[in-house]
């Protein structure tokens, strides 16, 4: 049996830049599995994530539970498309742990998307009820607080993209 290449793609950006939209198109053209934070967390912790420090929580408990698992995945030749956020340092210091645990090639998708095209989309979104989760503008200047874009210093395969539109 031959084993393809594993890939694992994950992605920074802000609330809104379009992290999702990319990470489906991934995984769809590279026949990838998609691994969805917010699917995950709203489906274990229905309605407990209000705020920061509940998304901390119940993200970084979710990560210790999938971590193994896809570095499994990762292992047996499979790409992965992490749609979680890589958006502090602290966050991608967990993916490189990731990385390291399964041994692969990665890419770091940074979405460079305007503010004020992230909170037009977050409006449209929370429009539609089509979203796990609604975001108000307050929250999104909350998380949007913390966001920090990769340095080279972190030593990641980044692939930058413009606004998606």
């Amino acid at each position: 049996m031959d084993k393809s290449e594993p890939h694992l793609h994950f992605f920074c950006g802000k609330i809104g830049a379009g992290k999702s939209t990319l990470a489906s198109k991934i995984a769809g053209d590279s026949k990838a599995i998609l691994i969805n934070e917010d699917h995950w967390t709203s489906t274990l912790w229905p309605g407990e994530i209000t705020n920061l420090k509940d998304y901390g929580e119940k993200s970084t408990r979710l990560k210790k539970a999938l971590w193994p698992m896809v570095s499994q995945v990762l292992q047996t030749g499979t790409c992965v498309v992490l749609d979680f956020p890589a958006n502090t340092i602290s966050q991608r210091r967990t993916l490189k742990t990731l990385i390291e645990m399964a041994d692969v090639p990665h890419t770091l998708h940074l979405l460079d998307t305007s503010d004020e095209i992230c909170k037009s989309r977050l409006r449209v979104r929370n429009a539609s009820g089509d979203h796990q989760y609604e975001v108000t503008e307050e929250q999104f200047e909350q998380f949007s607080s913390f966001f920090e874009p990769p340095s080279s210093e972190e030593a990641f395969n980044v692939k930058v993209w413009p606004c998606l539109e």
